[in-house]
């Protein structure tokens, strides 16, 4: 079964509502900007790449809604006004959250692409254009990234992998998901173990219910169980996806990955990322660049409106860290396995991408 998290509808953003999973699938009508913008920022869609196809879309909605609120014209002036009010709505898609750097890389584009555009009657169609040809590539890329890190993947043995980067993080098949579904379509047979992933649960309750989708065994894991099996000798590979990678290979990811790349290390255990080109920001020289988003401490103590803990405690809720390059065995990208010296073979990467 294909996993659809990002649908386009008669003008309409369609998201499968990943706050709702397992128990529920409800999809969820996007009919604004704004509501782009929440929906992002409330974890109803959520993954890198997913993210960044959302992002895209809401620029569509934001032309849209100024298209409707001022008509369409032609003069020059107009043109000027209708930009500045796009540059706006930009800037509220781009802030929805602030690690993923494929939210502010498809809002980008999407203004370049407006910037570029002479006549406002066509902005509309343009921007749809390109964000359903981000949408198409997306997956197209995954599935190259697939093809490239499947060679990874252990023929017996198991593969642990952390939070959720299936199609539910993507626009479809998946980073580290993806890699681990093309081993196994290949005829690899190996053990799955997945991490709950507190706070959010993402492993127990979107990877889990994927790999059911795929056919494909797993065995959910507490988080803090990790080490124990790295260090008994029953994982072959660990592998995750990524939010955001600096020039240097240093890589921003849901809060944990730092802790399993260090158990991963201590055991010798291959310690694998997989994220499209698009997710590497050559701005940054090191992860000690990248902003750690932090989400609201409740999230912590309580779990869908259930305290999980006594009233008045305080919480830290990091919703990423940074794992250094120097723990990452090697990087899938739709280009290939990238090796260490990062600084040279993501730049490669990157450059062949945008070739």
């Amino acid at each position: 079964m294909e996993i659809e998290p990002i649908r386009w509808s008669n003008g309409t953003l369609l998201l499968l509502d990943q706050t709702r999973l397992p128990m529920e699938q409800v999809t969820v009508e996007i009919g604004r900007y704004q509501d782009a913008v929440e929906a992002i920022s409330q974890m109803r869609v959520r993954g890198a790449p997913a993210i960044g196809v959302t992002a895209a879309y809401a620029m569509v909605l934001a032309a849209g809604q100024i298209t409707a609120n001022s008509g369409s014209v032609e003069k020059g002036e107009d043109r000027d006004e209708f930009l500045s009010r796009l540059r706006q709505a930009a800037e509220e898609i781009a802030s929805a959250r602030p690690t993923a750097v494929n939210l502010g890389w498809a809002v980008k584009k999407q203004l370049d692409l407006a910037e570029s555009v002479t006549s406002t009657a066509q902005m509309g169609a343009r921007l749809l254009q390109e964000a359903q040809r981000i949408h198409r590539e997306d997956v197209a890329i995954n599935r190259r990234m697939g093809g490239h890190g499947q060679e990874l993947m252990p023929d017996g043995g198991a593969v642990l992998t952390h939070c959720n980067t299936g199609a539910l993080a993507t626009a479809g098949f998946g980073t580290a998901l993806g890699v681990i579904r093309a081993g196994w379509e290949s005829g690899k047979r190996f053990q799955v173990y997945n991490t709950e992933t507190r706070p959010w649960l993402q492993g127990a309750r979107l990877t889990s219910w994927e790999f059911q989708q795929l056919g494909i065994p797993s065995t959910l894991l507490v988080d803090s169980a990790a080490g124990m099996l790295l260090s008994q000798g029953k994982i072959s590979c660990v592998i995750t996806g990524a939010d955001r990678i600096a020039a240097n290979g240093d890589t921003a990811n849901k809060i944990g990955t730092y802790t399993l790349a260090v158990l991963a290390k201590e055991n010798g255990v291959p310690f694998y990322i997989a994220a499209p080109t698009s997710t590497i920001d050559a701005s940054l020289s090191s992860g000690d660049e990248i902003e750690i988003e932090e989400r609201p401490s409740h999230e912590v103590y309580h779990f869908q409106g259930i305290p999980t803990a006594p009233p008045g405690i305080e919480a830290v809720n990091p919703s990423f860290d940074v794992t250094p390059n120097r723990y990452i065995s090697g990087i899938v990208t739709e280009m290939g396995v990238a090796r260490p010296p990062y600084q040279e073979s993501l730049m490669l990467a990157v450059g062949s991408a945008n070739a």
